[in-house]
C-alpha cells in the first residue's frame, strides 16, 4: 500500500463524447462557405454597378450621380478586399475596414452636399473622421496580433503552467 501512494499522480484525460475539434472545424468551414458567398454577391454587385454607372454616363450626365455611383464603386471594392483578407487570415483587418468607414463618410458628405447638411451632421463627420484618422495612425504602433501569436493560445499556456506550478507537475 506505501508503494501505491509515493507514486506520482498524474491527471486523468476524460474522454468527451463530443469532438470538439471536429465540431469547430465544421462550424469555421460553414462560416467560410458564408464569406465565400458573400464574395459572389458582392462581385455581382459590383458589376451591376459598374453597369449602371457607364448608363449614367449617358448625357445629360448628373455630376452627383457619377460621383456617388464611383465612390460606392470603391467602397464595395474595399468591403471585397476586406472578405478576401477575412478568407486568407481569419481576422478582419483593422486598417481595410477604418478605410471602408472613411470613404463611406466622404461618399455620403459630397453625395449629399456639405452645404445642403446641417451644422452639426458636419461637425459629428469630421469628428468622426479624426477618430478614425488616429486609429489608422495608432495601428501602426500596435503590435501585429495575428503573425502567427494567438493571443487566446499564449493565455491558456500561461494558465496552464501556473496551474501546474500549484499542483507540483512540470508536465506541461
Amino acid at each position: 500500500m506505501q508503494l501505491l501512494k509515493d507514486l506520482p499522480v498524474k491527471p486523468v484525460k476524460r474522454e468527451s463524447w463530443l469532438n470538439l475539434g471536429r465540431i469547430v472545424q465544421a462550424l469555421e468551414f460553414v462560416q467560410d462557405l458564408i464569406v465565400i458567398s458573400l464574395c459572389i454577391g458582392l462581385f455581382s454587385f459590383m458589376v451591376l454597378q459598374i453597369w449602371t454607372m457607364f448608363l449614367s454616363l449617358i448625357p445629360p450626365i448628373h455630376f452627383h450621380v457619377v460621383t456617388a455611383d464611383i465612390l460606392s464603386l470603391l467602397i464595395l471594392v474595399e468591403l471585397f478586399r476586406l472578405l478576401i483578407i477575412y478568407l486568407q487570415e481569419q481576422r478582419v483587418s483593422i486598417g481595410v475596414a477604418v478605410e471602408v468607414s472613411i470613404v463611406s463618410v466622404l461618399r455620403e458628405m459630397i453625395v449629399r452636399g456639405v452645404l445642403e447638411t446641417t451644422f452639426m451632421q458636419v461637425l459629428a463627420a469630421c469628428a468622426f473622421l479624426l477618430v478614425l484618422g488616429v486609429l489608422m495612425v495608432l495601428r501602426v504602433w500596435l503590435p501585429p496580433t495575428f503573425e502567427g501569436i494567438d493571443p487566446e493560445q499564449e493565455v491558456s499556456r500561461r494558465y496552464k503552467r501556473r496551474l501546474a506550478k500549484e499542483m507540483g507537475h512540470s508536465d506541461f
